[in-house]
């Protein structure tokens, strides 16, 4: 239980502490073990003071001298037994001031590694909850379903894109330097889906990309998007070719015309133009 003179208690310890004339002057001592720690004597600097840990327990503060390591300080925590005449060495640590320059948090593989970084030879560690996959087609038994999700939809593997990997690559795809948005699509005079040598993807991606097969195309074996586009169109220069098909009568939103009359059309004035009905001209929406 703590009692009313405790923190009297505490600063009289503190006093001591502060006032230990051992240890205070064990400086050269301090020095020595962080010395003996230290890979030159260049490493260990000025004395940078002391730090009360407690009743006959002082640490002594050095400046680190290696090079990278601002702001940084070999602190020796030394200590005596009660009565004692010399100074113990508890422990001698490197450790960073306020100023100090520290190493960056450390981050997981997972979340370090980027596109691009894996290199012939390297391997990833297995993934076992990839949010990307999902277990593949397991055999019902039904010949038919079987044989439409093994032998069409190649499910038959232990693990299959699941609905987020394939959002994910398809939103990856299409922002991506083969999308709509790349330079080249949109200097391009026709998109991929009206090239002959655009290979369609089966399945939901099959709805917006393909892969190109042009070798003259900067994206030859590329997946490329269905409005993506290169300067080596299939049908480049080609005269686009008239429809055999009529054209279709225009439409005339009749609802909003307001007949107008036109000054210059009562008796004895020039006479209307063909289609125009005397005296009145309709107007509205740019159509007289």
């Amino acid at each position: 239980m703590a009692t009313a003179d405790a923190p009297a208690r505490a600063r009289r310890v503190s006093s001591r502490a502060r006032n230990d004339a051992v240890l205070l002057g064990a400086v050269e001592f301090a020095r020595a073990a962080a010395l003996d720690v230290a890979s030159s004597p260049d490493d260990v600097g000025e004395h940078l003071g002391t730090v009360a840990e407690g009743e006959r327990l002082m640490s002594h503060r050095f400046a680190a001298g290696m090079k990278g390591y601002q702001g940084w300080h070999w602190t020796v925590t030394l200590a005596r037994v009660p009565r004692g005449r010399s100074a113990t060495v508890c422990e001698v640590e490197l450790l960073p001031g306020d100023d100090a320059i520290l190493a960056p948090e450390w981050v997981p593989w997972s979340e370090r590694l980027r596109p691009g970084d894996v290199r012939p030879g390297d391997t990833l560690p297995f993934r076992a909850d990839d949010p990307r996959l999902e277990p593949g087609w397991t055999p019902t038994g039904d010949e038919e379903l079987d044989g439409v999700a093994i032998d069409e939809l190649a499910l038959a593997r232990q693990r299959v894109l699941s609905p987020q990997g394939r959002d994910e690559a398809a939103d990856r795809w299409y922002r991506g330097s083969r999308g709509p948005t790349a330079p080249g699509a949109v200097a391009s005079p026709a998109g991929c889906t009206t090239c002959g040598f655009l290979v369609p993807l089966q399945g939901p991606l099959g709805q917006l990309f393909g892969v190109c097969a042009n070798e003259w195309s900067p994206d030859d074996g590329k997946v490329v998007s269905l409005d993506h586009g290169c300067g080596a169109h299939s049908e480049t220069d080609v005269s686009r070719r008239r429809t055999d098909w009529p054209a279709p009568a225009p439409l005339i939103d009749e609802s909003s015309i307001e007949r107008v009359a036109v000054p210059g059309t009562g008796p004895g004035q020039t006479e209307p133009s063909a289609g125009q009905e005397s005296g009145d001209v309709a107007e509205g929406n740019g159509i007289a």
